[in-house]
């Protein structure tokens, strides 16, 4: 039996632990031992559920996954740990991966991003919704002195919030269901809202809850010729958003924000690698340790991370403690 363990999503709601190969290190590769893992609740969730569509199964490969869309599959882009074997010059060396959750694993040595001496490796989990954040206000063209709408409390939202709050003169609202992350919006530098009492006339609008009703929100207010970036991945559910209305008069501009590459107004500068160092630069403020709200020993994740993947689950970021 092998000391590595992998953890696979095997059916509908089903994880297993799994015996990997002890993993060595090829030429130009690491070897590194997991410290820390983040579930990704917002992808994980609809791999759980085999909610990838047949269309993407491909597209939404992640780094060093195994296995094959729908089950099973070995998924997972969150990984920090430490350089326990390949190039000396990098033994002891604390490092984030796009890895999936895994005790033990093998990568390039350029894919074991070093993580800043500012942030605990616990909070570098948070790197690759950090990248996703940065490539959102990129995406989105926040300025200062905007006004700037997020709808979508949960961990991207609230990252993207942090971000765009410390922009000059930006005017930054949260708006959720859940008037519980009132007081960890408010945290990140932004206000908070209700659907119901959100501003209106907003300069740039970000949707991230993944609900038809979410975006509906988004557009209605957003102001006149305003930028909606929709942040959301919906998987195989299929969004009804209506149009009609005042959405031509108002001459709105409703774009897709994705973190599979660089926007192309920077992608000629912005290297993968430049953007995720950038992501974990910016995890150096310690406000973003109240995003994390639960956590996991590795040995009980095939048990325990079903319920926090299952759908209305409470809390934020959850990570796997190794």
């Amino acid at each position: 039996m092998s000391d590595t363990k992998a953890l696979w999503y095997v059916g509908g709601g089903r994880a297993e632990l799994r015996d990997q190969p002890t993993p060595r290190a090829a030429a130009g590769e690491v070897v590194i031992r997991a410290t820390w893992s983040a579930l990704s609740r917002g992808t994980e969730r609809l791999v759980i559920g085999g909610r990838v569509p047949a269309s993407e199964h491909d597209r939404m490969r992640c780094p060093h996954q195994e296995g094959a869309f729908p089950f099973p599959v070995k998924y997972g882009y969150a990984l920090a740990g430490e350089v326990v074997g390949g190039d000396p010059s990098r033994l002891g060396q604390r490092v984030f991966a796009l890895h999936p959750h895994q005790s033990v694993c093998a990568v390039a040595s350029a894919s074991a991003h070093p993580i800043p001496d500012g942030v605990p490796s616990r909070r570098a989990t948070l790197a690759a919704n950090a990248e996703t954040a940065l490539n959102v206000i990129w995406d989105a063209r926040v300025g200062p002195g905007d006004r700037m709408l997020i709808v979508g409390g949960g961990v991207l939202g609230l990252l993207i919030a942090r971000i765009a709050a410390q922009i000059p003169g930006t005017l930054v609202t949260v708006c959720d269901t859940d008037a519980g992350r009132a007081a960890i919006a408010e945290r990140m530098g932004a206000r908070f809202a209700l659907p119901a009492t959100a501003p209106t006339d907003q300069d740039i609008v970000v949707h991230t809850s993944a609900t038809t009703a979410g975006l509906e929100t988004a557009l209605a207010h957003a102001g006149v010729e305003a930028r909606v970036v929709e942040a959301s991945w919906h998987g195989d559910a299929k969004i009804g958003v209506s149009l009609g209305g005042a959405f031509h008069a108002r001459r709105l501009q409703l774009i897709s924000s994705q973190v599979g590459s660089v926007p192309a107004d920077r992608r000629i500068r912005w290297t993968n690698a430049r953007r995720i160092a950038a992501a974990l630069e910016l995890l150096a403020d310690n406000v973003f340790d109240h995003l994390i709200t639960g956590e996991i020993a590795f040995a009980d994740a095939a048990i325990k991370v079903p319920a926090v993947l299952a759908d209305r689950a409470p809390g934020l970021a959850t990570v796997l403690k190794y």
